[in-house]
């Protein structure tokens, strides 16, 4: 299988971090960002939010692509770069829409003519869940000379100000962490940085890494958004066991993962389920799975607001790696009812009805493909969990896995039968697809760097310059130099440098006698909340954490 994700990070980056060797090879990812420089975040979209709509086509007779132009596209001309301040970042103006449409733009019609031309308020809301993702790249420690290597350079309080997003509305409420050590294999490979580490006992986890987050809107944003939104973010491959998980293309049934689905003919990618429930008793910050914690966080966070009388939403978003992890996790969250609420409803005369469950919806970018036919029809159907995946039509890594058995070769009875046969490499993607085109970009240029088609950074590009099939590809305010954070896309007319996101001196600063160091965090890493284990109990899935 080809690699599954390639991080919308800086460099090129094989499977050991800290290695800065380019490279064309779609198994190698990017360099991630070192640091951050909030000048450069310029906002999110101004949106045409007229109410006067053209007729829309609906997303199940046209796959909404900017590859679809019939005309060429003109030069646009540069835009003012960083105009806007950064505390606008990650926010969307709606306009007032989204309050009265939200359901609708988390999919309860499957997005039904809201793709091409795409609807207003639905791309702002893919941009500020695409920036939330990138969060979890911008914040990662890169740097295999620093004890805290793996881990997330910011404290929970002050994430979202810290990675330049500081008008989000959202509050972190809990960080992942992830592991996949059947293998033993280390993350990090420095002989220097373990042995360093270890003689200053300050080695954070030599098995574990920040893998994402989960985050609740604030009461400002809430009102903006007409609903409390718990939002459970996964970032894509970084280090070489995440590595390991992207190549293992044979599959596992997810029951046997330890997900409670009922039905043993559903089945994932193993790579991705291994890494989702994997875990270390050894390490502290992963004696429990990411799974076990992103699904004891949601139990816990949709408890409080249920209980406030609240409408709630889950969003699970991810890219590439983390689109994958963000798949399995709807599932799980609607599988075991972690979005439920744990009391029942009453109704108007003051009887019990059914337990109030929050809606459930994943915002995808560049994902690979997870599981067969079953995941997908448990996925939709049955469990009723809603999926829009951003894709570039040029990208590789949506068409795996399952290169020769998926959806785009065969019709579905065929798949079907050799799924039936019990062939292992039998992959469908599920949800509804947005399929956008690099080359309708007119700030983006001719590369062989392949790695470029997969960045997400680009994806959010496209989004912001997208209107429809057949229209010009026009900005709506977002800073085309974004796309060059952490890659070499953009063309260079534009008169921005590659690979520019980085922090200066790369975290070094000069000590009083005149000697340059990496600086102590003066921080505690966040490690697992008392409570875990009594909401994995709620759940059925009171595990003990060191098995």
């Amino acid at each position: 299988m080809m690699a599954a994700s390639i991080s919308s990070s800086p460099m090129n980056l094989p499977v050991i971090i800290g290695d800065r060797r380019p490279s064309l090879s779609l198994f190698q990812a990017q360099r991630p960002p070192t640091g951050h420089h909030r000048s450069f975040f310029s906002g999110n979209v101004a949106l045409n939010t007229s109410s006067q709509r053209r007729p829309r086509r609906s997303c199940h007779d046209v796959v909404a692509s900017v590859a679809t132009t019939d005309r060429p596209v003109p030069l646009a001309g540069d835009v003012d770069r960083g105009s806007q301040p950064a505390e606008t970042s990650g926010r969307s103006d709606d306009d007032g829409q989204l309050a009265a449409r939200w359901r609708e733009i988390h999919g309860s019609d499957h997005w039904e003519g809201l793709l091409d031309p795409i609807d207003a308020v639905l791309r702002g809301e893919l941009i500020r869940y695409g920036e939330l993702a990138q969060a979890c790249y911008d914040s990662f420690d890169y740097d295999r000379f620093s004890p805290y290597c793996g881990s997330c350079r910011f404290p929970a309080k002050t994430f979202f100000q810290d990675v330049g997003l500081g008008g989000a509305g959202y509050e972190v409420t809990r960080y992942l962490y992830a592991t996949s050590n059947d293998l033993k294999l280390p993350n990090f490979r420095s002989r220097k940085h373990r042995s360093a580490a270890a003689a200053a006992d300050k080695l954070w986890s030599e098995m574990g890494t920040f893998i994402g987050y989960v985050a609740v809107s604030t009461d400002e944003e809430t009102a903006r958004l007409g609903r409390r939104d718990i939002v459970v973010s996964w970032r894509g491959t970084v280090t070489r066991l995440e590595w390991v998980a992207d190549v293992t293309a044979n599959q596992t049934r997810l029951s046997g993962m330890g997900v409670p689905c009922p039905d043993p003919d559903v089945k994932v990618e193993m790579g991705f389920a291994e890494l989702y429930t994997g875990k270390d008793a050894a390490c502290r910050f992963c004696r429990y799975s990411a799974r076990e914690q992103a699904l004891a966080e949601v139990r816990k966070q949709v408890e409080v607001y249920h209980g406030r009388g609240e409408q709630v939403s889950v969003t699970v978003t991810g890219h590439s790696l983390g689109s994958a992890l963000a798949m399995l996790n709807a599932f799980d969250i609607a599988e075991t009812g972690a979005n439920a609420s744990p009391e029942p409803e009453l109704d108007d005369d003051g009887r019990r009805c059914r337990k109030a469950q929050a809606p459930v919806c994943v915002f995808s970018f560049a994902g690979p493909r997870v599981g067969n036919l079953r995941f997908r029809e448990r996925f939709e159907r049955e469990l009723g969990v809603r999926a829009l995946r951003v894709v570039n039509v040029h990208d590789g890594v949506p068409k795996v896995p399952g290169v020769f058995f998926n959806e785009a070769a065969f019709p579905e009875a065929v798949l079907r039968a050799v799924d039936g046969l019990g062939a292992a490499g039998v992959y469908t993607h599920l949800g509804v697809p947005l399929a956008l085109d690099h080359r309708a970009s007119p700030f983006l240029k001719e590369t062989m760097d392949i790695s470029c088609y997969h960045n997400l950074e680009a994806h959010l590009h496209l989004l912001d310059g997208f209107r429809g099939s057949g229209e010009v590809f026009q900005l709506r305010g977002r800073d085309p130099a974004l796309v060059n954070k952490s890659a070499d896309f953009l063309r260079d007319e534009h008169m921005v440098p590659p690979v520019w996101y980085q922090e200066e001196n790369k975290g070094m600063v000069r000590t009083e006698d005149g000697r340059w160091v990496l600086p102590p965090r003066h921080r505690d890493i966040d490690e697992h909340p008392d409570d875990t284990d009594h909401h994995l109990q709620q759940l059925g899935l009171a595990l003990n954490a060191s098995t």
